[in-house]
């Protein structure tokens, strides 16, 4: 797809990584050399949407100014519904008409992204289905990071290299036991609570290795199976009607696993299943070492 000049719609939940694939897609294509303009759709006041856009007398506008290369236009369902019309024109004739100007072409491959399911917003006459088809003609569907193998792993030494060249340091390294951790989590806010943790750690522990007792406290809650762990079903255990003092029941456990265990903390971690450092961060809770 990067290959060719048609339109490119990206769908995807927030944070997704919609715009990284957009501009990689532009890198990749015989544009990469031109300029990559990136609207943000959302951000255009009615006011000023018009000349901004297509420009005016006094300035160019961003279209103008993708002139050889690729326009984003980021979150485009949230596009004001005066300039639909100018957009669909443009996607049909390369031309555009700014404020008090004669009408010029420009030379610009289209990228847009959308949350939103934007033919469910066409149908309901909440935007154009005109434009709607002209923008969807390769449209690519992004799913959630968790559901994309491998890609954890890619991005993070990407952003991790990115942000040791920017801020002029060395990138951190990850043991096995944080790596695994990392591996587990969901990341709910997708590529972009990716990228934030990367600069975290690359700021906090810039040439270091990160050990597990090093991540931040979601990793190990994600980590963590059950304080009835894999050989006791949660099914099995009957509340008592006057409720649990769930605080005072997870310390219990510990102190009951480590006890089995002899104090032996990797041993007790097994009865637990939990891996160590999950374990040792609990025990720090409780004041338990």
């Amino acid at each position: 797809m990067a290959a060719t000049e048609a339109p490119i719609l990206i769908q995807g939940g927030t944070g997704s990584g919609k715009s990284l694939l957009a501009e990689a897609m532009h890198q990749a294509s015989a544009r990469a050399g031109g300029p990559f303009v990136v609207i943000n759709c959302a951000a255009l006041s009615p006011e000023r949407a018009e000349a901004l856009l297509l420009g005016d007398a006094n300035a160019p506008g961003m279209l103008a100014q993708a002139d050889g290369g690729s326009v984003l236009l980021d979150e485009v369902g949230e596009l004001p519904a005066g300039l639909q019309g100018a957009l669909l024109q443009f996607l049909e004739s390369g031309v555009i008409t700014p404020s008090g100007c004669a009408a010029q072409r420009v030379d610009a491959r289209v990228l847009a992204t959308t949350r939103v399911d934007l033919r469910a917003e066409a149908l309901a006459g909440r935007f154009r289905e005109d434009l709607f088809f002209r923008l969807s003609v390769a449209p690519l569907a992004l799913p959630a990071l968790i559901e994309r193998n491998g890609d954890v792993q890619a991005l993070m030494q990407q952003f991790l290299n990115e942000i040791a060249a920017k801020h002029g340091i060395e990138s951190p390294r990850f043991d096995g036991e944080a790596a695994r951790l990392l591996g587990r989590y969901r990341w709910p806010g997708n590529v972009r609570e990716l990228r934030n943790f990367c600069e975290r750690m690359a700021i906090l522990y810039a040439g270091s290795d990160v050990t597990a007792e090093m991540l931040p406290v979601e990793f190990h809650e994600a980590a963590a199976p059950g304080l009835m762990g894999a050989a006791h079903s949660l099914a099995q255990y009957v509340m008592p009607d006057e409720g649990v003092d769930f605080t005072e029941l997870e310390r219990s456990v510990l102190r009951q696993a480590l006890d089995k265990a002899r104090g032996n903390r990797s041993r007790a971690a097994r009865l637990l299943s939990m891996s160590r450092d999950t374990l040792l961060y609990r025990m720090r809770k409780f004041a338990l070492e």
